[in-house]
């Protein structure tokens, strides 16, 4: 399907959500709106539409003037297949002793290695990723230490990658629940977890947080790749659902964040255990003492 981009750029904040609300409102309805701050420092926003059919020009030039930005620039993109064009682009990932890639990698798959096959899709986690692949890494090195771990949740599982990797790590760990409160997320785990053979051990489930009766623990380990400001509000949950002695592996964080989330997890009683860090991105382990 061709579709049609609308962007321009302004200063401010307010002024740019502003319009990508106004944006919303067109004839033709775009199909999505993006307002992101660049980073360049010049302090400007970019907001933009997306269409399926070609934008009214008169319209937006109106839209552009009232809130004080640039001309929109309309853009047709051709026809791609962004699912193939992923595949090709994406290389396997290394990770410990993990190696997370697509079917069309799967020849590549060294020998000793935890093979986890994760296909392009919608949906976090394909472990490219900064926070992913440090996840994976500071799992490794728990299983390496030679931790035993039963039951296992992946808030926020996006495509079940720690999930399966605990599983793999942990041949004999269970319960494992995955749980994302993006349905789509969990049709997308749920199919890696079938074509990873582990669909007699992983649950996969729509919820918020642990707002699920399968999330009541105790979990020997929470694993958790969001964001600062949802694992700050969880940790009071991961805290009480979290056996005593057992681990949590958090990520989605800037490295200038990861002392705030450990602060938090100190206050619930979690110690640091390690950190690991990947370019802008850390991921933490840490163990409730």
């Amino acid at each position: 399907m061709t579709t049609w981009t609308a962007l321009t750029t302004l200063p401010g904040k307010e002024a740019a959500e502003a319009l990508g609300e106004a944006l919303e409102g067109l004839e033709p309805e775009p199909t999505g709106v993006g307002v992101f701050e660049l980073e360049d420092g010049s302090g400007l926003w970019e907001v933009g539409g997306y269409f399926t059919e070609p934008p009214d020009g008169i319209e937006l030039a109106l839209l552009a003037a009232a809130h004080g930005a640039r001309s929109f620039t309309v853009s047709e993109l051709p026809e791609t297949d962004w699912v193939a064009q992923v595949r090709r682009e994406l290389h396997p990932v290394e990770a410990g002793r993990f190696f997370v890639y697509g079917s069309h990698d799967a020849d590549k798959l060294p020998d000793g290695r935890i093979g986890l096959l994760i296909e392009a899709s919608m949906a976090f986690g394909t472990g490219h990723h900064g926070t992913t692949q440090g996840c994976l890494e500071l799992l490794d090195d728990l299983a390496l230490s030679g931790e035993a771990v039963g039951a296992v949740a992946d808030i926020g599982c996006g495509t079940a990658v720690l999930a399966m990797g605990a599983a793999r790590a942990w041949p004999d760990a269970g319960p494992i629940v995955a749980t994302d409160v993006d349905p789509v997320a969990v049709e997308v785990a749920e199919a890696n977890v079938a074509a990873n053979g582990l669909s007699d051990r992983i649950d996969c489930l729509v919820a918020e947080g642990f707002g699920n009766a399968a999330l009541n623990g105790p979990f020997d380990l929470v694993l958790a790749n969001i964001l600062k400001g949802p694992l700050i509000a969880l940790a009071p949950d991961v805290a009480a659902r979290t056996a005593p002695g057992g681990h949590a592996i958090l990520s989605g964080l800037l490295n200038e964040q990861a002392d705030d989330v450990r602060a938090a997890y100190a206050a619930e009683g979690f110690e640091m255990r390690a950190r690991k860090q990947l370019g802008d991105w850390t991921s933490l382990l840490l163990r409730r003492s």
